[in-house]
């Protein structure tokens, strides 16, 4: 903890390092009050780095240094220096050995960094920078090794002693005591180091790799949890074909292993052939986990998976290049997820949740390029930014180039650099070469923040049968970015004629027609395109499947944009006019209750929507999507300044009125979906997620009519329903229902029989922080007291602070700013425990440019408070002086 500025890093100082490391050998001696960690580093003078033996500078952090070796030889305290940070010492040679052994504490490491205790078990967390914690060492992504790891510890306490690599000794000692020993043969930086000891049972398979060889498949888990590890085992070997069949990546251990732990910061890490889980990110069995957690286990092991090129093999250079492995990462499990269910409904959520969160971020004080210039803590740059956003930039290079061109690049990427530490310019390189087109402007998406506007204007010649579209382009200004040279921007586009037909698309200039969907590379800030042979005025449909992270504008009516409901081809697209339309609807009812006028909903939004409900050819998930609203958070990221209440008031008006004017039809589509759920076993395949998605989203509607008859339908649901997801989408309703006396049974019926499931008594936390109705805060205060909630552990924290601060829009920001009080105090003791969950808490209160001038004054005193509570964390004190600056 440290109450001074931190120092801020720059990308342009970036220099090779001094030294390399060749081998490193570690032995760690596991005690309940303390860990002994023995290290021998084979080192060398660094060729790139220039000539001579600068001093050797090793990054250490709370480690007890106890013995100190040069080439065999112990050194006195005078021989090296030693700081609260490093281990410097002067090597006599450009070969040498250091050997060293430090003595750490992880059963009293709160902030969950280096090597810890969840629980009865050891494990660790060195992303980014967690192994300084563990000893000292080059404790940066561009210096690889390959380790051997040798773990002691108490055989009955500990039977499971796992690390990376493959197992090639163990052994039995004194004292009830035995050992293991792993070498990982291929290098890799420090931050993919891991380690678990425990008393752990798993589940195994094999995978058969495309060259034939058989590779061991392990799942570990504390004994309670062994029957909710199946789902993770067969998204694994999905993972694994899927790599070989779309990238050509085959696995190249004998032996790949996850490990679900309790505590943990992240979702999961993908330390090399030992992958380290929150266990929230790889448990599920239908009885305590959603769909929707089915569907994150399933993503976040192909992410972790998947890491093993895009990461391991081939790692970044700097933590300026995080988005090369994380952006990368991230589009190959969308990609993964979007050939595993239903493609549409994914893309449709993956921008929901891109637009309502990481263009925020654009535009707040945390704003950043995909390759930031600078940072004070790098654990506050694993960021939307990094990863959504990351993911939108490789998604517009394979929109750019296409597929085959695409694989291409990747398959040079990965043979050029494998084993190799790089950079984005290196991935980019590979695409060119691979393309042969010139990326150079392209790179700008990695290097200017915020997110472009687009506007569009069109022009219909009748005469000449000619049709204009004219993009202007432009970036607001963001944190150390005053202007902004043009992006190129790919829109993927088609038009339409009055009667829905899609029309072939010929450019002026061009030969021949080309399909009726292209992609317009928009590389100007004013930019026309125009098509030849257009025989009628077309609608035009544009940025089909959102084919860059852009906010569009064009202005279309309503009228037209029902048109686009019904007959746009691309599914994207016909969710996005729904939306629209809904925005548009909904800002009016906005500006209704801020003149203080009787609300009026424009029918058009119920004469879509029933058209949507009426029509049974059309998927199911995509008819959940089409009925839900958009979010309040969305809607206060598209105001100017966010009316909290009016948009809460506005948006509850719409949800009441659609369920009034749609109730038979819902109904309907209830019952239908409903008996279906009875009469067939759970499965978590695309299909029935969709029939349960319209299910629940039908009886949310339902539960707003308030009537006894569906109050019945959802009593039933939670007491008769076989899975958690039908189960806890019936409580969230009756929990925001005026039912109060059905809504207290049945949080205390399912607080009951979960009690010992501290993961499912997390949704059980965030259903009621979630709750809209008044008197959230006072609810949330309570719940802080109940004995499942710790502020030790992260999933709790994210359960009951998080969901109030960042989904419960309407208590949070209540006016006498008690929301924003509460959050301040949580950061605060967060701070000293946990500084990385902390400064991600803090999120909420760093937006407050956005609201009324009563709550920004409000909202500052907090951050201006948190600022002069004592000793601040490093990760804490950046969000703060950058949100106040």
């Amino acid at each position: 903890m440290r109450s001074e500025q931190p120092q801020t890093i720059h990308l342009k100082d970036y220099r090779a390092p001094d030294y390399l490391i060749d081998e490193t050998h570690l032995t760690f001696e596991l005690f309940e009050d303390h860990t002994l960690v023995h290290a021998q580093l084979v080192m060398r003078r660094n060729p790139a780095a220039g000539d001579g033996l600068p001093p050797l500078v090793l990054d250490g952090q709370q480690l007890e240094l106890l013995d100190l070796h040069l080439d065999d030889v112990p050194l006195a305290a005078g021989d090296y220096q030693l700081t609260d940070s490093h281990l410097s010492l002067q090597p006599t040679q450009a070969r040498f050995v250091i050997d060293s052994t430090v003595r750490i504490h992880p059963e009293s490491n709160t902030a969950l960094e280096g090597l810890y205790k969840s629980g009865g078990m050891f494990c660790t967390q060195c992303e980014a920078e967690g192994f300084r914690k563990i000893t000292f060492y080059l404790d940066r992504p561009d210096v690889m090794s390959v380790f051997t790891t040798t773990l002691s510890a108490d055989k009955q306490a500990y039977p499971i002693l796992l690390s990376n690599g493959n197992p090639i000794a163990s052994g039995e000692e004194e004292d009830g005591r035995h050992w293991a020993t792993w070498q990982d043969p291929f290098k890799k930086p420090a931050y993919l180091f891991a380690l678990v000891a425990g008393d752990l049972w798993c589940i195994e398979d094999s995978f058969r790799t495309l060259s034939g060889r058989d590779v061991a498949l392990r799942i570990y888990v504390e004994p309670e949890n062994i029957g909710k590890l199946q789902h993770a085992m067969d998204s694994l070997k999905k993972s694994m074909k899927w790599d070989e069949e779309v990238y050509g990546r085959e696995y190249d251990l004998d032996i790949f292993m996850i490990v679900a732990v309790n505590d943990f910061n992240m979702g999961a890490m993908e330390n090399k052939g030992l992958n380290i889980f929150n266990s929230s990110c790889v448990l599920a069995h239908p009885d305590t986990a959603t769909d929707a957690a089915h569907q994150r286990v399933e993503a976040v092991v192909a992410h972790e998976y998947f890491h093993n090129w895009s990461g391991n093999r081939v790692t970044c250079r700097d933590w300026f290049q995080l988005s090369l492995k994380e952006g990368f990462t991230v589009f190959r499990d969308a990609e993964f997820s979007a050939d595993m269910n239903s493609r549409t409904v994914k893309r449709i959520e993956d921008v929901a949740f891109l637009r309502t969160h990481q263009f925020a971020e654009d535009a707040g004080p945390m704003a950043h390029p995909v390759r930031p210039d600078s940072y004070m803590e790098i654990s506050n740059f694993y960021t939307l930014t990094i990863y959504e956003k990351g993911a939108e930039v490789l998604r517009m290079i394979h929109t750019l180039l296409g597929a085959e061109a695409f694989r291409k690049g990747s398959d040079l990427y990965f043979e050029r650099h494998d084993g190799q530490a790089v950079t984005c310019d290196d991935f980019v390189q590979a695409m060119e070469d691979a393309s042969g087109q010139d990326l150079t402007q392209f790179k700008r998406w990695y290097t200017q923040s915020g997110t472009p506007r687009l506007a569009v204007e069109d022009c219909y010649d009748a005469h000449a049968k000619t049709y204009t579209l004219t993009f202007r382009q432009s970036c607001p200004a963001t944190p150390g970015q005053e202007r902004k040279e043009p992006f190129v921007i790919p829109v993927a586009m088609g038009l339409l004629d009055s009667h829905g037909r899609e029309l072939p698309l010929r450019l002026a200039g061009e030969a021949e027609t080309a399909g009726t969907s292209r992609v317009l590379a928009v590389t100007e800030a004013v930019q026309s395109f125009t098509f030849v042979e257009v025989p009628v005025q077309p609608l035009p449909s544009l940025l089909r499947g959102f084919s860059a992270p852009v906010k569009l504008h064009y202005p279309y009516g309503r009228d037209q944009l029902m048109f686009l409901m019904q007959h746009d081809s691309d599914g994207f697209n016909r969710w996005e006019a729904g939306q629209q339309l809904a925005v548009q609807v909904l800002q009016a009812l906005v500006e209704q209750q801020q003149r203080g006028e009787p609300l009026h909903l424009d029918g058009r939004l119920i004469e879509a929507l029933r058209a949507v409900l009426a029509d049974e050819t059309l998927d199911q998930a995509m008819v959940a999507e089409m009925l839900s609203l958009p979010a309040e958070a969305y809607l206060a990221e598209l105001s100017e300044m966010a009316d909290v209440d009016a948009i809460h008031i506005a948006r509850e008006f719409a949800r009441e009125a659609i369920a009034r004017e749609l109730f038979d039809l819902l109904w309907a589509r209830y019952q239908r979906c409903r008996e279906a759920s009875r009469s067939t076993p759970y499965a978590a395949d695309a299909a029935q997620i969709a029939r349960r998605s319209l299910q629940n989203i039908a009886l949310s509607y339902l539960m707003l009519a308030r009537s006894e008859e569906a109050l019945d339908v959802c009593v039933e649901q939670f007491e008769h329903a076989d899975n958690m997801t039908e189960r806890l989408a019936a409580l969230a309703v009756l929990v925001n229902s005026p039912f109060d006396a059905d809504k207290a049974n049945a949080l205390a019926k399912f607080a009951e029989h979960f009690k010992d499931d501290a993961l499912v008594m997390d949704q059980w936390f965030a259903v009621q922080a979630a709750c809209s109705l008044p008197g959230g805060l006072e609810r949330v205060q309570a719940l802080m007291h109940h004995g499942a909630f710790t502020l030790k552990n992260p999933n709790k924290v994210r359960a009951l602070i998080g969901a109030f601060a960042n989904q419960n829009h309407v208590n949070f920001h209540r006016i006498d700013g008690a929301g924003y009080r509460f959050l301040a105090d949580q950061v605060i003791a967060l701070n000293a425990l946990n500084p990385q969950i902390a400064s991600r808490q803090l999120t909420p209160l760093t937006r407050w440019r956005k609201f009324d001038q009563t709550r920004q004054v409000l909202m500052r005193a907090e951050l201006e408070r948190i600022l002069a509570s004592g000793e601040l964390s490093g990760d804490v004190y950046e969000v703060l002086s950058k949100s106040l600056a």
